[in-house]
């Protein structure tokens, strides 16, 4: 059995171990009690799906049982397999022109290529003009797999082939992959059309492929219940001549899209339903979605027309148009579907499509008031005034009027209200009970609450359908004297607060003119308009106007959130208790600001600050603030945006908070041992690398106490280590009494070192923090490498003593940047309030820069995660130790190879002088090693080629075919004839192709004969970098005779002290140009290396004339040599031409003899042989 499931079961990932769990229970006896053969069966059959989780394991014993093999579809005669289809097959023609199209078993791909014709003549031309499709698998129980692509290509798109799915076969171990299909018989039904497919429990096989397919290519509605979870291929196999048989899945199937399958589980239907109600629960989901295109098409122009963000409209129809709908099955989810849609660009809550029995009804302003009848009763009618106790003056408003009911008030409003009010200390305006009115006269009211000038700009509406832009400010004329812009106005709202009441409570916050308090707003909008979908109940709600805040902010409505948030019944007492609080507002701003300049470490800011709070109490800032934890949190928000110090804040505490750096109490003898193994870990690593961590700062009298057994139990440890390395990463600061301390360990006795400054501004003292003369226990030192270990948590002192440790170069830091926490803070009252602020009292100057650490924090030297830090400092550890030899061993190779024993000599002592005076001390990476001393090098050679190289030599691929070395020489070389018979030829750079007799042939063939021929020849070396010197000799014998040898250069080469001579080569592949012939070459500060070397050679000799610029001034193309044990690498030169002809060309360049711009080289050159060969001089 273990080896049938081996060789057979469709997941053999899963049955590792298999085999030696049946021989584990086999060799356990218990098996070999069970005496019935069919109760071994169930055992087996219960332990097999039990281990694997697949019901369709399955274990018999069948003795007289004989396989029965179906004959396959495609070898029955056409006749018969004729009536087999018409059996299986139903169509019918319904109403609203909807086919309906049966299928019981699903024909393999051999039979219906078989019968093509005849199924597309009688069934699918049938029902391929349909306006939709209702397919029907509720019976389909049998079937061939290979059928399913065809069925599915009918309803998708020829391009592109769409992959359905990958079937694994177990027994041959063979994986298929199935696709649509390009080419189909008749008309294909394509993705538009709704196509509904309805399954049962009997669907089963691949009528189950069929429909998981569709559906999770959006390409079909599933409705009915969930398919019976069949199987690609179950086969029995019997188990040698024991009787017993093994049921096993064969074949599994992997869909692409979701990575899953059908089997075993089965198709879940979209839409679940009685199978018996499929079919009438399909037309109903056929006459839903017929809605569709309609609905997309109202929402579309509706917003077309109406929507006020008219930037957003294209994106809006275009998202409209690209949205995919398969997924809707009814009103609600098309409602849904849209809602979704437009959401998502939009992002505008007040654009809603939703369900909707009845038409929504937008509150009217009503008819207009009779403004002669409203005289007689104004207070009555529209507002309620009084003065309340404290000398507060109220007015309620349940609705704001319109316009043209205004403008025969005016006299009696500014008389019957605001003349009532005027002399009253604050302003409650009550809008509990408003219900909205007309947002044009908001301007109105508003400006009463501002004085008469300047003109402030309150609000702005966008009408969409009139596409007219309205700004409303404040009225210069109106009727009476304003309320002014200094005392305290107080809105009180409801959950009945609605529109135009909502517009004034949320302008009032926006414009910082009042407090808000009670109850968040209705939500209610005027400015929308509904439409209904035509026979549907879908209605879209689309804002028709804009308000916009004097900030240029659209409100969005959803309701106005107060500054108080109370019940409405509780919000006329409430407001009396907040405008108590807010005669002290005022105080209490100045003393925060006051208490700034005094004491905050930095003056300039806190002068800033200061005036900045001043100008937010004079511009209604803190009118949103309610009580005395809000103005907390507002002063906070306020000193750090402006400061940039997130160390300043402001709380209120009921009773009086304790000093924030409170002396511990001295530990006794006793205590001293636990609080060391408390609070230091000390550890010494392989090559002995010390380790010491300590989470808090003690203060100096601590220190001073616990001194001796710190020596002893820790110092001791570490102090004759070679390296060492102090952890801060969990150290959160303390006191900086003891950080001089620290620091001076560090350092020799001698001469003292300033550490750093510390800036007192309480005391307005200045002092300069210095190294101790004496300590306990014997000093580190200055030689030995340090390295401090930081995280984001690192604050306070132990900032203190990371910063200055690394502005003096005594310390590598590896971590996180610091918090950037404060060295002092003082806490101090404001006023006589509850209210109290923490500020910064103290600010530490660099010693070496003269600035302030303490905002930003510590930045390390090498930024990592704090858990990577300890890692990244034991690695960076190692390659110091490495370094001094590197670097010699570079200036050894330098001093032997440069091709100018001079300077090579001269270079060497100097770089091994840098190692030895500290300069690579504080290399923390391979790549900072290879940068500092490539910039070495140069810096003191003069030579740029003189460099740290990564020594990957570029070469070309011996297996190159001919067809690519053709296409790589066709951009490698550049090619013309100009006028006059004058040949241009450019390359970019000298490669070894005269090393390959291939290539070398292949250039002659598609680059050199196309201008051998020439008269003259322009060669553009203007963006030749070099490359090889090798083919230097070859090429430059192409513009000399035959007949006799040349010397070209003289070479000297610096490793073996030898002189070579460079001569001109006899055999040469393809013809040469001559030397009669002219030739000028163009040249730029880009030629460098090997085409310096060839355009030295034919200046030289007098063989070519030289336009352009002077060359780059390179080198001989340098050798790569490794350093010491390494993998870093160093490109010397260590050739260069004979100097007994003159200066060589390394390192100075060769000059034109025609010197104009690059650009204008080709031009230049082009002209002289034009006039050259037109018999001009």
């Amino acid at each position: 059995m273990a080896k049938i499931l081996l060789d057979n079961y469709c997941f053999p990932e899963n049955l590792i171990g298999m085999q030696e769990a049946i021989q584990q229970a086999v060799s356990s006896g218990e098996i070999l009690h069970i005496s019935d053969r069919k109760t071994l069966a169930a055992v087996l059959t219960a332990g097999v799906q039990g281990a694997l989780n697949d019901p369709r394991l399955t274990v018999s014993y069948e003795p007289d049982y004989v396989p029965v093999t179906p004959p396959a579809l495609q070898t029955l005669p056409t006749e018969q397999l004729i009536r087999l289809i018409r059996n299986s097959v139903k169509l019918e023609l319904m109403e609203s022109n909807v086919g309906y199209l049966r299928i019981d078993r699903i024909i393999g791909q051999e039979a219906a290529a078989k019968l093509g014709h005849l199924l597309h003549e009688n069934i699918w031309n049938k029902l391929v003009h349909t306006s939709a499709i209702i397919f029907d698998l509720r019976f389909s129980t049998a079937g061939d797999l290979s059928g399913v692509p065809n069925i599915i290509s009918y309803f998708s798109d020829p391009d592109p082939l769409l992959h359905i799915d990958t079937v694994y076969d177990r027994p041959t171990n063979t994986t298929k992959e199935m696709w649509t299909t390009a080419d189909l018989l008749g008309d294909r039904y394509g993705k538009s059309k709704d196509v509904i497919v309805l399954i049962s429990k009997r669907t089963v096989g691949a009528a189950e492929a069929v429909a998981y397919t569709l559906k999770h290519l959006k390409r079909a509605i599933v409705v009915g219940e969930r398919s019976a979870g069949g199987s690609v291929r179950v086969e029995k196999v019997k188990i040698s001549d024991t009787g017993f048989y093994v049921t096993v899945p064969v074949a599994r199937s992997i869909n692409p899209i979701t990575g899953q399958s059908w089997e075993v589980s089965g198709v879940s239907p979209s839409v679940t339903t009685n199978p018996k109600e499929a079919v009438s629960k399909a037309k109903a989901l056929l006459a839903a979605r017929k809605v569709i295109p309609k609905a997309v098409k109202r929402v579309s122009e509706t917003i077309r027309r109406f929507y006020s963000f008219r930037d957003k409209v294209s994106a809006l129809l275009s998202q409209l148009a690209t949205a995919d709908f398969s997924t809707v099955i009814s009103e609600e989810s098309l409602a849904a579907k849209l809602n979704y849609e437009l959401q998502s660009v939009s992002e505008d809550p007040r654009l809603t499509v939703k369900i909707m029995q009845d038409f929504p009804v937008l509150p009217e302003d009503g008819p207009d008031i009779d403004a002669t009848i409203l005289a007689e009763n104004l207070i009555d009618t529209l507002f309620k005034v009084e003065i309340l106790s404290g000398n507060a003056g109220y007015i309620r408003c349940d609705k704001f009027p319109k316009t043209s009911v205004l403008g025969g008030l005016e006299d009696e409003i500014a008389e019957e209200v605001w003349e009532v009010v005027k002399e009253t200390g604050n302003l409650i305006i009550d809008l509990r009970y408003n219900s909205g009115g007309s947002s044009e006269t908001l301007a109105y009211f508003l400006s009463y609450l501002y004085d008469s000038s300047p003109t402030v700009h309150l609000y702005t509406i966008y009408d969409r359908i009139q596409n007219r832009t309205t700004d409303f400010h404040t009225l210069g004329n109106i009727t009476g004297t304003s309320y002014g812009s200094k005392r305290g106005v107080y809105v009180l709202t409801s959950y009945h607060t609605s529109a135009a009441g909502e517009e004034f409570a949320y302008l009032m916050q926006s414009l910082h003119r009042g407090t808000v308090i009670g109850e968040i707003t209705s939500g209610t909008l005027l400015h929308s308009r509904s439409f209904r979908v035509e026979d549907t109940s879908i209605i879209i709600t689309v804002p028709v106007l804009n308000f916009i805040d004097n900030n240029g902010e659209c409100w969005l409505g959803g309701g106005v959130v107060p500054d108080a948030i109370v019940l409405a019944e509780e919000a006329i007492s409430q407001t009396q208790d907040i405008i108590k609080f807010h005669k002290n507002i005022h105080a209490l701003v100045e003393a925060a600001g006051h208490l700034l300049e005094t004491h905050y470490a930095i003056p300039e800011v806190a002068s800033k600050v200061s005036q900045v709070l001043q100008s937010k109490l004079a511009e209604g800032m803190y009118r949103s603030v309610v009580d005395y934890e809000s103005l907390a949190s507002q002063l906070s928000v306020d000193l750090q945006e402006t400061s940039g110090d997130h160390r300043l804040h402001i709380f209120y505490c009921e009773v009086e908070p304790e000093p924030q750096h409170r002396l511990p109490k001295l530990p006794s003898p006793e205590e001293v041992g636990y609080i060391i193994d408390a609070l230091f870990k000390v550890d010494v690593f392989p090559e002995n690398v010390g380790y010491l961590r300590f989470d808090m700062t003690a203060n100096m009298e601590f220190m001073r106490a616990i001194g001796p057994q710190l020596i002893e139990m820790v110092w001791s440890k570490l102090v004759n280590t070679d390296v060492l390395i102090i952890d801060m990463r969990f150290n959160t600061g303390g006191y900086s009494t003891a950080v001089p301390l620290f620091c001076s360990y560090f350092f020799e006795a001698e001469p003292l070192q300033h550490l750093y400054t510390i800036f007192d501004r309480s005391a307005k003292t200045m002092t300069n923090v210095m190294t101790l003369l004496e300590v306990l226990g014997q000093r580190y030192g200055s030689k030995k490498d340090l390295y401090i270990l930081t995280s984001h948590m690192t604050g306070s002192a132990a900032e203190v003593f990371t910063r200055t440790m690394k502005d003096l170069k005594r310390a590598t830091v590896i971590g996180e940047p610091t918090i950037g926490g404060s060295l002092s803070s003082g806490t101090y009252q404001i006023e006589d309030s509850i209210l109290y602020a923490s500020i910064p009292n103290q600010v530490v100057l660099s010693a070496v820069t003269g600035k302030s650490w303490e905002v930003k924090g510590v930045a390390p030297d090498v930024e990592v995660k704090a858990e990577d830090a300890l890692d990244v400092a034991l690695k960076i550890i190692k390659l110091r130790a490495e370094i001094p030899a590197t670097v010699k061993a570079a200036a050894s190779l330098v001093a032997d190879n440069y091709a100018f024993e001079s300077i090579g000599v001269d270079v060497a002592e100097k770089l091994e002088g840098l190692v030895d005076s500290g300069e690579y001390n504080m290399i923390s990476s391979k790549e900072a090693l290879e940068e500092k001393l490539s910039a070495d090098l140069a810096k003191l050679s003069a030579d740029k080629c003189l460099k740290v190289t990564d020594n990957s030599p570029t070469m070309l691929p011996t297996d190159t075919s001919p067809e690519m070395l053709i296409e790589l020489i066709k951009v490698s070389f550049q090619t013309d004839v100009f006028e006059h018979n004058i040949g241009y030829l450019r390359f970019d750079m000298f490669g070894e192709f005269n090393q390959i007799p291939v290539v070398a042939q292949i250039i002659v063939d598609q680059v050199w004969n196309k201008v051998v021929d020439t008269d003259a020849m322009i060669l553009d070396l203007r963006n030749n970098i070099g490359g090889s010197i090798n083919p230097i000799a070859g090429f430059s014998s192409y513009f000399f005779d035959v007949d006799k040898e040349i010397v070209l250069d003289k070479l000297y080469d610096r490793p073996s002290g030898t002189t070579k001579d460079l001569v001109t080569i006899p055999q040469l592949t393809g013809r040469r140009y001559g030397s009669k012939k002219s030739l000028l070459i163009l040249t730029s500060s880009v030629t460098a290396g090997a085409a310096e070397e060839f355009v030295y050679i034919m200046k030289n000799l007098g063989r070519a004339m030289i336009v352009g610029e002077a060359t780059s001034g390179s080198c001989q193309p340098p050798k790569p040599f490794q350093v010491g044990d390494s993998n870093i690498f160093l490109a010397i030169p260590t050739t260069h031409s004979d100097t007994a002809q003159g200066i060589a060309w390394e390192g100075a360049g060769i000059a034109p003899h025609i010197p104009v711009p690059a650009e204008a080289a080709l031009d230049t050159a082009k002209g002289i042989l034009n006039k050259h060969f037109s018999g001009q001089k």
